[in-house]
């Protein structure tokens, strides 16, 4: 089973690359991110999920551990196979999934090609208790998210207060993923204040510009 693949990229594709190996080359399906990060003649390092078929053997690349995990996460939800779950890997990064699935934000998913809104209400509904983070001892290969690279739902005490703040700060014209943002930000300090006083609060986070 190929787990890993280590050499020079010999061409790229819309949805895949040729990793040529010692002059064997492998023809491997990627999302459009990791792809994004790669330059032809140029060598590089591909983590591998392997999947074996009746009629096929397919190997799918990914650019970092967090990317990959993510991946097997996707493809355990019912009607998302290896192609639809790159389609979600090229629409949105590892960070942005988290956040999707933990602000339960169905509409990100409908950035992805092939996913409707059944389909995204149940990826945000059977992902809601699981946080997909970077495999203990693999150092991550991203850049642009290297600040934050796990990412798991608040401690809360009381999760119906979270989402009160939340749904008014959707009221008020706010995008979800954005009020979920700023709710958890503020839930987390003041976790004894009612509701009116974290909606005020969260409007506060938004005036700072930081979300």
């Amino acid at each position: 089973m190929i787990a890993k693949l280590t050499g020079k990229i010999d061409s790229i594709f819309e949805d895949a690359c040729i990793v040529d190996v010692n002059g064997v080359g492998y023809l491997v399906s990627a999302s459009s991110k990791t792809l994004s990060k790669l330059r032809p003649s140029e060598l590089a390092s591909l983590l591998i999920e392997t999947v074996v078929r009746e009629d096929s053997i397919s190997l799918f690349g990914f650019f970092d551990a967090w990317e990959k995990e993510w991946f097997l996460t996707l493809t355990k939800v019912q009607g998302v196979g290896a192609k639809v779950a790159l389609n979600i890997l090229s629409a949105l990064t590892p960070l942005e999934l988290s956040q999707a699935v933990s602000a339960q934000d169905k509409n990100l998913f409908l950035r992805a090609a092939g996913i409707g809104p059944k389909l995204a209400a149940r990826l945000v509904t059977e992902l809601k208790d699981k946080v997909v983070t970077i495999p203990l001892g693999i150092t991550p290969q991203t850049d642009n998210e290297s600040e934050n690279l796990q990412i798991s739902k608040p401690q809360i005490a009381d999760s119906s207060v979270l989402e009160d703040v939340i749904s008014a700060l959707v009221n008020l014209g706010y995008q979800r993923i954005d009020a979920y943002k700023a709710a958890s930000n503020v839930y987390a300090s003041n976790t004894d204040k009612p509701v009116s006083e974290l909606i005020r609060l969260s409007l506060k986070e938004f005036l700072k510009g930081g979300i």
